[in-house]
């Protein structure tokens, strides 16, 4: 069972809940206008039919700049992730990396959706490429790309991430949680 959690994300697993986060960091847009009503929607981080609305008329009326293009696709599928439109949401983060490759939060957001979606060898590479790039919040992608690792089976991996994350953000009780989870057993000397 996979379902977005929206404060700190979430994948279930049949015994276990563990949470990807989304990085849902908000892209500012510059003026006034459609576009910077979508980024007020998505920096308050629900998803509703009129933010979408707003990022949809920012991007067919507005003339924007490339990065404020970018942004307001990035917007749009962080309204789209807290609507559970998962397949929407993608395509969003894909044409804002169409527009900006190096948009690190844009990687990590897409690693969630693609979590939600079940696709998690893909979501490693977009969590891996976001923490490449420097994204703004690593704890979270760490600790997201931990589940995608767990749920393609990669123990050691994702317990690897999940304490990169708990040493990140150490006030942060979800990557703790699931580090209880783990017995580290030392391999016998043959």
């Amino acid at each position: 069972m996979r379902k977005l959690k929206l404060l700190l994300g979430a994948v279930a697993l049949a015994s276990v809940t563990l949470v990807p986060v989304s990085a849902q960091a908000a892209v500012k847009v510059i003026g006034r206008g459609f576009g910077s009503l979508c980024y007020e929607y998505a920096k308050a981080g629900h998803g509703s039919l009129q933010g979408v609305d707003s990022c949809n008329r920012a991007l067919e009326e507005e003339s924007m700049s490339p990065e404020d293009r970018a942004a307001t696709f990035v917007n749009r599928g962080i309204l789209q992730m807290y609507a559970k439109d998962f397949t929407r949401a993608l395509a969003s983060y894909e044409e804002a990396l169409a527009l900006q490759a190096d948009l690190a939060d844009a990687y990590v957001n897409k690693g969630v959706v693609l979590v939600n979606l079940g696709r998690d060898k893909e979501a490693v590479a977009a969590f891996s490429e976001g923490l490449k790039l420097n994204t703004l919040r690593p704890e979270i992608a760490y600790y997201s790309r931990g589940v995608a690792h767990e749920m393609l089976g990669n123990m050691r991996a994702a317990y690897e991430d999940y304490r990169q994350a708990a040493a990140l953000k150490p006030e942060w009780q979800e990557p703790q949680a699931q580090l209880r989870r783990f017995a580290v057993v030392p391999k016998a000397r043959g």
